[in-house]
């Protein structure tokens, strides 16, 4: 196939960062970007050689083979419903749509077009991830009994953003929820979901917490703990550990892990901590859009779809529901479609 032309809609900071890793893959020769701030698109077409298009609609007019939807939220929608009317195959960053309702929506608009859609979730493409995903798969942990999942991030987003989220499982947990099912092959039945409020008041006062605990429950029993806060001062923690009847096993204990042992004369992690999203799961970015070509080319369907994406969505409602009413949910509860 040709070097592909990719669009990308939005140049905020996952827009920038993409258009980096776009532009230093073998298969992109040329992006066309867009953005409502046109200093963000002027500095993309300095920096890439990238051409500016003055609004999503000009770029999917400017021949391209796909499109990347950087936007805010609110615009994930219709930038979807645009790209497959153009029939333009669409990368498009976590979530669908802010709400679930909007999320089926667009899920029912799209059913059937036969145009390509992935959805972001690069933890599927992390080589830890991957590995932790064939080792279950292969049987050689034996049946799973427990599953622990980390996100925790080095310090809170600005307040404007915690207003906007959808709270901190729709935000943040739904990396876990996501790669929980995919690596494990199982689905969530039932979650009981806790959470506190110990640092930054505006969190609590847009109705959120900044630390949480869910327990969710496989439908084979597998027990699953998620653990995820806005505060912790060490960097960025990103960790799963998978114990089987046979054998267990973890990602993301290598030396860049930020936690610090106090056995002695233990040095591990050695390590400068990771510190940002960004700098955790670069190789993983750049696999997950390198695979987007891949789905442009035809080579390989969509790894991440709207349908992955809206179960983890799920998850999500089910363990905000669960924390507000402080009772267990089952995910037969929450779902509507």
């Amino acid at each position: 196939m040709h070097a592909m032309r990719i669009g990308i809609l939005g140049l905020g900071r996952i827009g920038a960062f993409h258009a980096e890793t776009l532009s230093g893959l073998d298969a992109v020769g040329t992006l066309v970007v867009a953005d409502p701030y046109a200093a963000a698109a002027k500095a993309a077409a300095e920096r890439f050689g990238a051409e500016v298009a003055d609004s999503p609609e000009a770029v999917l007019a400017a021949g391209v083979d796909a499109v990347v939807v950087a936007a805010a939220t609110d615009a994930h929608p219709g930038l979807i419903l645009a790209a497959v009317e153009a029939g333009v195959p669409v990368f498009c960053e976590k979530p669908v749509a802010r709400t679930m309702s909007e999320g089926v929506e667009v899920l029912k608009a799209v059913r059937g077009s036969g145009v390509p859609i992935q959805i972001g979730y690069n933890r599927r493409f992390d080589a830890g991830f991957v590995a932790a995903r064939d080792a279950v798969r292969s049987g050689e942990l034996g049946p799973l009994h427990t599953v622990r999942s980390t996100t925790l991030d080095p310090a809170p987003p600005p307040a404007a953003y915690i207003a906007a989220s959808g709270g901190i499982f729709r935000d943040c947990s739904v990396h876990d929820f996501d790669i929980i099912r995919w690596v494990t092959g199982r689905e969530v039945t039932e979650v009981y979901a806790v959470g506190g409020n110990r640092g930054a008041d505006f969190i609590k006062e847009a109705g959120d917490a900044d630390t949480t605990g869910a327990i969710l429950t496989l439908d084979d029993g597998t027990i699953a703990v998620v653990s995820n806060s806005r505060h912790n001062a060490r960097g960025y923690d990103v960790r799963m550990e998978i114990h089987g009847f046979a054998d267990s096993i973890a990602v993301g204990l290598e030396d860049k892990l930020p936690l610090r042992s106090v056995e002695p004369g233990v040095t591990f992690p050695a390590g400068t901590p990771h510190d940002f999203f960004m700098d955790r799961f670069t190789a993983a970015y750049r696999a997950e859009l390198t695979a987007f070509t891949e789905v442009v080319a035809g080579t390989r369907t969509s790894p991440c779809t709207i349908e992955d994406a809206l179960e983890a969505g799920w998850i999500a409602e089910a363990c905000t529901l669960s924390l507000r009413e402080h009772r267990p949910v089952t995910l037969a509860e929450v779902r509507t479609a």
